[in-house]
């Protein structure tokens, strides 16, 4: 009899338990995950609206005669463009690419484009994985985008090479959106553990813009390679939030597909594919927010197979939460440990904000944004030469910062910083350079 009274008061409970927790997550907003990281530059932001202009333009087949040209156009000289590989030639391994040496900004560029839901070779890439199944220089990090990044090392290695060589003054620059993204990551990873095939370019003259990227690497690579890797994220974009494994996500996902349209040839359904996908696809996603949302931020960061988004993250803000109008774009930057992307926002947006021509947009407002103010100030040069060298000593602070905080909080194979600036790993690095005198 007094179990039975007790039925009543336990679902009450449970009940008042789910409304709360459904009233806090739609409270939960992009905004509040980078509320109090720092406000990025113009400097270090630049690179950013360029590069996707050019990740856009590996999707033209003829960049003197473009198709898909965003307002203003690429931006490219078409002569510059060394080398060019789409599906054909990669025989499937990895996603088009190209080789673009920009001579107005001293940068050489390798820049792979997103996923392709059409083809085969793209979506068995990004299932290619298993929880814990392949390591790399200590940490955790997807199977399948690794096999494609060391692809891509292995065939363009001696023409970045001759590249290095030819041109010392220029940046090595690994440039890529979703699936590309963290191919390039990886791609930046392997280029760093083995400079003697990129010529021993120096550790400080590579560097990686990840725009919207897969969570592809554990956390402890994640801080480690933040010197170097940048990721780039608009408000909302589900894939870097995406936090339990993504075959599991994409697996169901087709799997839905797939059976509509076996139920579809036989006669049995008249609902089109893109309404079983677009209607599928919010359903699994609201699935992993439940799931990762009940599982405990303790337990999360001591899972050394747990996969995050890579290195330093920019975060592109243009909504506020409740209102119809949108804002000024604004950017912040840090290099966080906790709290990186944890939890999926229960948004309209979800989905746009991960489109690249969105992000491309976004990030040419933010910068013009960033811009405007400073003509505004009117800072002066020198001022402003000033100003990006304290930046820089800045980052170096807070990449050490964050090293410190990894090894604080029991990250699994954190390792603590030994060095106090990027210039004494620099010099610790190239002293494996073979000198001229041996």
């Amino acid at each position: 009899m007094s179990v039975a009274c007790c039925v009543p008061l336990v679902e009450c409970v449970s009940c008042l338990a789910c409304i709360r927790w459904v009233w806090k997550k739609f409270l939960y907003t992009a905004g509040k995950e980078s509320e109090n990281w720092g406000l990025a530059t113009a400097s270090e932001f630049e690179p950013v609206p360029r590069l996707c202009k050019y990740i856009l333009s590996v999707y033209e087949d003829d960049l003197r005669n473009p198709m898909w040209a965003p307002h203003g156009g690429y931006g490219m000289n078409p002569d510059w463009m060394l080398k060019k590989k789409d599906y054909a030639d990669t025989e499937g391994k990895v996603s088009p690419y190209m080789i673009y040496l920009d001579h107005d900004n001293e940068d050489i560029v390798l820049a792979i484009r997103g996923l392709n839901m059409g083809k085969e070779s793209d979506i068995l890439m990004l299932l290619d994985n298993k929880l814990g199944q392949t390591t790399f220089d200590g940490g955790y990090v997807h199977n399948g985008l690794l096999k494609a990044a060391q692809y891509v090392l292995e065939e363009e290695c001696e023409v970045l090479r001759e590249l290095v060589k030819k041109y010392p003054n220029y940046s090595l620059t690994f440039a890529g959106h979703s699936l590309g993204a963290g191919v390039v990551t990886l791609l930046t990873m392997l280029a760093v553990k083995s400079r003697d095939k990129l010529g021993y370019i120096e550790r400080k003259r590579i560097r990686c813009f990840a725009i919207a990227p897969a969570r592809c690497i554990s956390l402890n690579l994640a801080v480690r390679y933040a010197d170097v890797i940048n990721a780039v994220v608009l408000q909302d974009d589900f894939l870097p939030r995406t936090t339990v494994a993504l075959e599991h996500v994409y697996k169901s996902l087709f799997w839905f597909v797939s059976r509509f349209a076996i139920a579809q040839k036989v006669g049995f359904l008249l609902i089109p594919q893109s309404d079983v996908l677009f209607g599928s696809f919010p359903c699994l996603l609201c699935i992993t927010c439940l799931k990762d949302t009940c599982t405990v931020e303790e337990k999360m960061l001591q899972d050394p197979r747990r996969l995050y988004a890579p290195g330093r993250l920019y975060h592109i803000i243009v909504r506020k939460p409740f209102r119809c109008k949108r804002i000024s774009p604004l950017v912040r930057t840090a290099v966080p440990v906790d709290g990186r992307f944890e939890h999926m926002v229960l948004s309209c947006n979800i989905t746009s904000d991960h489109a690249i021509i969105w992000i491309l947009q976004e990030s040419e407002n933010a910068l013009d944004c960033m811009m405007e103010k400073e003509r505004v100030m009117s800072i002066p040069a020198a001022q402003r030469m000033e100003r990006q060298v304290s930046l820089a000593k800045e980052h170096r602070d807070e990449y050490r910062a964050a090293l410190e905080r990894a090894v604080a909080l029991d990250i699994p194979r954190a390792h603590s910083p030994s060095y106090g600036t990027f210039r004494d790993m620099e010099e610790g690095q190239n002293s494996s350079i073979p000198s001229d005198s041996s």
